[in-house]
């Protein structure tokens, strides 16, 4: 976890620094998982594991009774309960095995495990002897191998001097029918009776997961530089064992929860071009966590609501949930409670969310007031909230003069200027990899081009905005994917302005590349409609017909020509009925997204980046299951 903060880090030298110790933790946690494979391949050999159950079944509401016992500190700062099983882990009955078990459970009475309405500790007997702390391991994994393997490891082997040995990849164990066991088993089963076998266990799964999930969605570009000095990403294998890691009742349960949700209510969310669900609510153990599955979702949520009942993160993430299903003012609502988190962290989280939702919802003051307190509440992105909200300001503006409101454009107008002119002097203070960050780059432009325009157009900064910035904002961040046909079609409306030789008379001066920009968004809100040929059809008569050097230099957007051909791709994914014409598609889809993968550099690709390979990753598996 350090490993993926340090990468984070502002200088570059410690960044890099970052990457190294990722790949010494990779290594390791693969050696601990190495382990438990060849335990697992013993006792598969030899005998059944113990208690099995379906992978989801720990996360139901069933009536197995669990104690819920009061903890001074909760996940998320806050005071929670956590919960114990009805019964103990087992031990052997060994006389080391004996002193663990009295040292984690002798502090409460047998009773108390099953009085299911008891909500205090019992005290201890104070005539009890400290019993003896074991000096090792006396868990069930034969640790010599992986402890050998462990302790020769190094960042940079000694043996090859010059780095030589970072150009090889490192070969990671495929996963088998053994590790796959061991994905199935419960926190009760008879594997797991050692507690540091099942903390452990929880942990390695927790960390490697996260690795392996995030590795596999890292843009084009950056994956092949990862692979060439050691990191292979498996993403379904990954989700696998962050799934596991959520069964367990300990601080690496939660963790998997959280990261879980955040991945598929965040990343999954962002992206279009999703595996199918296969949604089944009589058999959940078919739901696809490779796409979006829902009803597993809704259960680990409501699993770890329970667990934590006071901590705002899970409220946090409720409201994802719910603006995924496109119910946006519910989210607000959600996030607008007076209850607060004495986590500042946690509180700009929140704020951050709602400030989108108020985005996506065409709320346009709450969005602005709701971005300007993100402002006060973290450190990083100053530049974009401020943009987002005179963005918003912007667009009330225009609603105003629309109305003939003119003491009221002129107010909008002002706060629009203020507020964008804050974009400069707050962008490149926080910087990524020793890197300014791309949406600071972006703002940054935008504002240069629009001066430019006012000066050469000789009108007012306001009027020489061009296609709406704040529709724009809602494209980069996949607005349209939780947006009602109610919020598409204001989108539409707002789009409108740009074609209005009254409202807009100077709207003939536009460039190529602001035409773009209008397809491009035009184009995306019909693909949320379901209108996909309109919308590919648009997108090739406007952009994708024009030379890509026609986008480049003089303060240009040239993003719009390389999303235009991802757009074309996913529209023809979105288009499959069943029919054997689906085959068709998704090869033209994948020729599609290819093109927009190996596009050269341009502004935001990262971005851009991580919907084409989450979309390559797609259709490739598409076809697999097809025999395409």
């Amino acid at each position: 976890m350090s490993a993926v903060v340090g990468i984070l880090n502002e200088n570059l030298m410690e960044g890099i620094k970052g990457f190294y110790k990722l790949r010494k933790a990779y290594i390791n946690l693969d050696a601990i998982l190495e382990a438990e494979r060849k335990y697992a391949q013993t006792k598969d050999s030899t005998s059944s594991f113990g208690t099995q159950r379906n992978s989801f079944d720990s996360l139901g509401t069933n009536g197995s009774a669990r104690s819920v016992k009061q903890m001074p500190v909760g996940f998320g700062g806050q005071t929670s309960k956590v919960i114990a099983t009805n019964h103990a882990p087992t031990f052997p009955d060994t006389q080391e095995n004996s002193a663990n078990k009295a040292a984690i459970w002798g502090a409460v009475h047998d009773t108390d495990l099953e009085d299911d309405d008891s909500d205090e500790f019992a005290d201890a007997e104070e005539n009890l002897e400290t019993p003896e702390i074991p000096t090792s391991y006396t868990g069930h994994v034969d640790v010599a191998a992986a402890t050998e393997r462990l302790a020769n490891t190094t960042i940079v082997s000694p043996k090859t001097p010059n780095h030589r040995e970072l150009s090889t990849p490192f070969s990671v164990v495929s996963p088998t029918k053994s590790t796959y066991l061991l994905l199935e088993q419960d926190p009760e089963s008879e594997i797991f009776s050692n507690p540091l076998d099942a903390f452990i266990h929880s942990g390695a799964n927790l960390c490697f997961g996260l690795l392996l999930v995030l590795l596999s969605m890292i843009p084009p570009a950056f994956s092949k530089l990862l692979f060439i000095i050691g990191f292979k990403g498996d993403k379904p294998r990954g989700i696998r064992m962050l799934w596991q890691a959520t069964k367990f009742y300990n601080i690496n349960g939660a963790m998997a929860g959280l990261i879980l949700l955040g991945y598929y209510n965040g990343l999954v969310g962002f992206c279009d071009i999703l595996p199918d669900s296969n949604v089944s609510v009589n058999d959940l153990a078919t739901e696809n966590i490779e796409g979006y599955p829902t009803h597993r979702l809704e259960g680990l949520l409501h699993e770890m609501r329970r667990r934590y009942p006071q901590s705002r993160l899970w409220l946090l993430e409720e409201a994802r949930m719910v603006a995924s299903k496109k119910r946006l003012d519910a989210a607000i609502d959600l996030l607008s409670g007076v209850d607060r988190s004495p986590l500042k962290q946690i509180e700009a989280l929140s704020m951050f969310e709602k400030s989108l939702n108020a985005m996506y919802s065409h709320r346009y003051d709450l969005c602005s007031q709701s971005f300007i307190t993100c402002c006060d509440l973290n450190n990083w992105s100053h530049a974009l909230y401020y943009y987002i909200a005179g963005s918003a300001h912007v667009e009330l503006y225009r609603r105003a003069k629309a109305a003939n409101d003119t003491s009221s454009a002129a107010e909008q107008a002002s706060r629009a200027t203020k507020l964008l002119y804050k974009v400069r002097e707050n962008a490149g203070k926080k910087k990524f990899m020793a890197r300014q960050l791309p949406f600071d780059i972006f703002v940054v432009r935008k504002l240069n081009k629009w001066e430019a325009r006012a000066k050469e157009w000789n009108i007012s900064f306001i009027d020489a905005i061009g296609v709406s910035p704040f529709e724009e904002m809602v494209y980069f961040w996949n607005g349209h994917k939780r947006m009602d046909d109610v919020q598409l079609q204001a989108s539409l409306a707002a789009l409108a302005w740009s074609e209005d030789t009254v409202l807009n008379p100077h709207g003939h001066r536009e460039g190529l590349d602001e035409h773009a920009i209008l397809a491009v968004l035009r184009a995306a809100i019909f693909r949320a409609q379901g209108n996909h040929e309109v919308a590919r059809g648009l997108l090739k008569k406007q952009v994708i017909s024009h030379d890509r050097a026609l986008f480049k230099n003089n303060f240009k957007d040239d993003w719009t020509c390389p999303t235009a051909h991802y757009e074309m791709g996913a529209n023809l994914w979105m288009e499959r009925d069943g029919s054997e014409k689906d085959k068709e598609r998704v090869k033209e889809a994948e020729e599609w997204i290819q093109k927009a993968g190996s596009w050269e550099k341009y502004e935001l690709d990262a971005r851009i980046g991580l919907k084409i390979t989450t979309g390559l990753e797609t259709l490739k598996g598409w076809k697999k299951e097809n025999g395409v």
